[in-house]
């Protein structure tokens, strides 16, 4: 298997739409016009950073000019925080930064289920269940209606679905993990459980396992199953017009 970090830049560079090799040496930032950018919604400014290189896409030339002038002279760090845009730049939204970690087969840390995990079509209506339990935003976080993977689920007593983990077949044979747990059952180490089964399952079909997140809890349980943190994600909307470089 490909390391997880050429792994993550392969897979961020195709989503991107940039020429592989793009991401720039450690320490650097790039802006690069890339209208087509899965990085982001479209039209708006992503930003991905991995291993100290950032990589910045622009759905245009004036943007990516504005962009750059209100990185010039900031250290790269700067580039994935959103205080860097909204302090030079009209922003006017921002979506994250996500923490974004991968995990290998040797630093896999599985857990040894304290609760039996069952396995549901990732349509199964269950799952439903589970996401109207969760509330919206918690499941718009997870996004379990995504996953192309079998679903591993835990069940409560009445038979409900508590806690499930699966993910969604990314490009460049990347697995994109989804956790969600009901807001009654968390603090028991579920998503551990629920989580170690979904990406032993995507080890073992030669995928590099992701776990993209911004709540502090869930990196936590990433950072528990052996997950590295290499980077972040975050997307930025920049107005289109009256604005120019050195203007604001």
């Amino acid at each position: 298997m490909t390391s997880p970090l050429a792994g993550a830049r392969r897979l961020w560079e195709e989503l991107a739409s940039v020429s592989p090799g793009s991401f720039p040496p450690k320490g650097e930032v790039k802006v690069l016009v890339s209208p087509e950018s899965g990085t982001c919604p479209k039209g708006w400014v992503g930003v991905v950073t991995l291993d100290g290189s950032a990589l910045v896409t622009a759905p245009d030339a004036r943007v990516a000019a504005r962009v750059r002038e209100a990185l010039r002279g900031r250290s790269f760090d700067a580039a994935g925080e959103a205080s860097s845009y909204r302090e030079a730049l009209p922003v006017a939204r921002v979506l994250g930064p996500a923490a974004l970690s991968y995990a290998s087969p040797e630093g896999f840390r599985p857990v040894a289920a304290a609760s039996a995990v069952e396995q549901l079509p990732g349509h199964h209506a269950a799952l439903r269940g589970l996401e109207r339990a969760a509330g919206h935003e918690d499941a718009d976080e997870a996004a379990l209606d995504g996953i192309t993977s079998p679903a591993f689920v835990v069940r409560a007593h009445d038979d409900e679905v508590v806690a499930a983990a699966g993910y969604q077949l990314w490009p460049r044979r990347t697995a994109h993990l989804s956790v969600l747990v009901a807001p009654a059952a968390r603090g028991r180490g579920l998503a551990r459980t629920v989580a170690s089964a979904a990406v032993g399952h995507a080890l073992a079909a030669g995928l590099l396992p992701q776990w993209r997140a911004r709540p502090e809890a869930s990196r936590r349980v990433a950072a528990a199953l052996g997950f590295e943190e290499l980077g972040t994600q975050l997307s930025v909307e920049i107005p289109g017009d009256g604005y120019s470089p050195g203007s604001g």
